[in-house]
């Protein structure tokens, strides 16, 4: 049954469609808050933004034409980033109120909470007094101002800010245009602003400052450096509560942290920045994971292939990366030729590209499926990188699928499944899969319109027909095609972009690959990019917090731990390592001067998923006395038991290695 409210009577009608499918009319201009108090009144004092035709304003947003409406909660994730967003405002107005002369140049939400950059001018960092910051914002929310909305022309808004002296505000307007400009007004603060914002700062109930930081302005480092202050606000005080509670357990399981300690890793700033350096025990995790995915990728068809670590300048021209990630790139390399100018190779796909354009092809041989774990490098600033997360150089499982148009679906099908097959076997159960098109407007993308749409359209096929959980994203495709980004959720609910699937008809125009076709005629392939870990590197870190360090035994790199009670049990230690190496399980013995005692909680540190003690009793019944981490008991078996025990367990995990009982 239709609906409407009262308003002037020249005004139209409009079709507004609702989350839940149920169709509503009203007048032109209606607000998303009028329609949100008319499906209840109760549900609307909860709703922080509306989402209209898939683009997000404040609540008082007039509606003019028919819609398709979705309000946002601090349920939803675009929610949260209203109000976080809207609590950055807030932020800036304690500051300015604490601080005068303070000086802004950004302040947006982030995926947990958000930041400020701020000059603090005559003022310095060491004399920010945290606490009253936190107790100003709850004062300013607890006045329950309006966010308020308003167009300004670009003189008064360069009038504004040049009386307030903040050249970082004046630097802004310089890039936005007369007519695109807005000011949202909380109280006595203003800011420069696209927003959207909170109907009023009263939804803040908690706030916490997390963390004071340095940053350039703008991430350049030929800039000056900013006061970056990060913070978090709830809706309630049991939200906040919650949140600290799991940021002191990531703080145990940071990656940087457990690494150190489990000897995986290191750096050196004799080697460089952002460049890691894998020890014995994190170079058997690499291997490991690198030869579970290749074995399977075999398989499934892939065929491997290996590139060199750099090309030549004109390859990368070929592909566009040279224009379109010059700034994410290293500088190029000269040499004495004057033709020959090379770089550190930043992306595998023009070398597949190449690979592919080696022969002929016909569209027999299609699909083809080039697999390598190749290692990329790219100039991240030195403020960006942290520990395995972001670096100078990372290794991706990296496989180009060239097929023809009708197998694109069945090819992009498949590479889900084997995404889904990776997340399964390493314990990866709640992930949505984010659609990243282009946005139509920009000038970033290459390629024609028809292709992308048809790149989409099959994107969003097969993803509805696999069942998963999808968002989109519109603006986020890389330069070449549209995508599909895995964002997974992991043990403390932090979501973290994993694997990656693109859908690429451009290379193959760039590069001139050309099949022939059952009709004797070239036609062009189509290009499916994917990597499964994406980074191995940062895929490593997120596993190890995750996991906490604790891995599944067929991934752990010391899977038992041999604690021989003497030396003349050493022999029978050496026994039980040797059968152990001979069906593929990775020990060690620890035959150190110490307590067994203390070298079974060393082991317990080292998270070895076993550790067994070798004594007296277990040489004469040739059984071990072993104890599961974490497990406290111990319990004496038959060595051939404990091996078909470890097969049994490796075997229900997915291991690639089965162990021969």
């Amino acid at each position: 049954m239709s609906e409407h409210i009262v308003t002037p009577n020249d005004r139209s009608m409009i079709t507004i469609t609702l989350a839940d499918g149920n169709v509503k009319k009203f007048h032109q201009g209606i607000t998303g808050l009028l329609i949100a108090q008319q499906v209840s009144t109760q549900f609307a004092q909860k709703v922080l933004a509306v989402q209209v035709n898939g683009t997000i304003y404040d609540v008082t947003h007039s509606i003019e034409t028919d819609a398709t409406v979705h309000f946002l909660t601090w349920d939803d994730d675009e929610g949260k980033q209203v109000f976080w967003h809207s609590s950055a405002h807030l932020l800036a107005a304690a500051l300015e109120a604490l601080y005068p002369g303070v000086k802004f140049g950004i302040g947006p939400s982030i995926e947990q909470g958000f930041y400020y950059d701020v000059d603090l001018s005559h003022h310095t960092a060491h004399a920010l007094d945290l606490e009253a910051i936190e107790q100003k914002i709850i004062a300013l929310a607890q006045q329950k101002h309006p966010f308020i909305r308003r167009a300004v022309s670009k003189k008064e808004a360069i009038d504004f800010f040049s009386k307030k002296e903040d050249p970082y505000k004046l630097e802004l307007l310089e890039e936005l245009e007369d007519g695109t400009i807005t000011f949202y007004q909380q109280g006595d603060f203003t800011d420069l602003c696209r927003g959207p914002h909170l109907p009023h700062a009263g939804f803040i109930q908690a706030v916490k400052i997390l963390n004071v930081a340095g940053a350039y302005w703008r991430g350049n480092e030929k800039n000056k450096q900013l006061t970056r202050i990060y913070g978090i606000t709830f809706p309630e005080r049991k939200g906040l509560t919650t949140f600290l509670a799991l940021r002191e357990e990531a703080k145990k399981r940071n990656h940087q942290k457990i690494g150190k300690e489990l000897g995986l890793f290191t750096f050196s700033e004799k080697v460089g920045l952002g460049l890691p350096l894998w020890l014995p025990k994190g170079a058997l995790l690499c291997d490991t994971l690198v030869q579970f995915l290749k074995k399977e990728q075999i398989k499934r068809g892939y065929q491997p292939v290996i590139t060199p670590h750099i090309g030549h300048k004109a390859l990368y021209i070929t592909s566009g990366h040279y224009d379109k990630y010059q700034e994410d790139c290293f500088q190029p390399i000269c040499t004495a030729e004057e033709d020959e100018t090379y770089m550190l190779k930043p992306m595998n796909c023009p070398h597949h590209c190449e690979i592919y354009s080696s022969e002929p092809r016909s569209y027999k041989d299609l699909p083809l499926r080039f697999a390598e774990f190749g290692t990329v490098y790219r100039y991240e600033l030195h403020g960006a990188l942290h520990g395995l997360t972001r670096t100078r150089c990372f290794t991706q499982d990296d496989a180009h699928i060239f097929c023809r148009p009708d197998q694109v679906e069945e090819e992009f099908s498949k590479v889900i499944d084997l995404v889904l097959f990776v997340f399964s076997t390493l314990d990866f159960k709640d992930y949505t899969a984010r659609l990243s098109f282009r946005d139509p407007n920009s000038g970033k993308y290459i390629g024609n319109a028809i292709d992308w749409e048809r790149a989409e359209r099959s994107i969003k096929e097969v993803t509805e027909a696999k069942g998963l959980k999808t968002t989109c994203s519109i603006g986020e495709a890389a330069f070449y095609g549209p995508k599909v980004d895995f964002i997974v959720k992991d043990a403390l609910g932090r979501n973290w972009q994993l694997g990656t699937v693109q859908l690429d008809y451009q290379l193959p125009l760039r590069f001139d690959l050309a099949y022939i076709g059952d009709d004797g005629k070239k036609h062009k392939p189509v290009m499916i990019h994917r990597a499964p870990f994406g980074s191995l590197e940062r895929f490593i870190a997120i596993l190890i917090e995750h996991t906490g360090g604790k891995f599944p035994l067929w991934l752990a790199p010391e899977q038992i731990a041999l604690l021989p009670l003497s030396d003349k049990h050493s022999g029978y230690a050496s026994m039980v390592h040797q059968t152990l190496l001979e069906k593929n399980i990775r020990s060690t013995i620890d035959i150190r001067n110490e307590t067994v005692g203390k070298r079974i909680r060393d082991a317990e540190l080292r998270k070895v998923p076993y550790i067994i003690v070798l004594g007296d009793k277990e040489i004469t019944d040739g059984t071990v006395a072993v104890r599961k981490q974490g497990g406290g008991g111990q319990e004496t078996v038959p060595l051939n038991h404990f091996l078909e025990r470890l097969y049994a367990e490796v075997t229900a995990m997915g291991e690639y290695h089965r162990v021969v009982a």
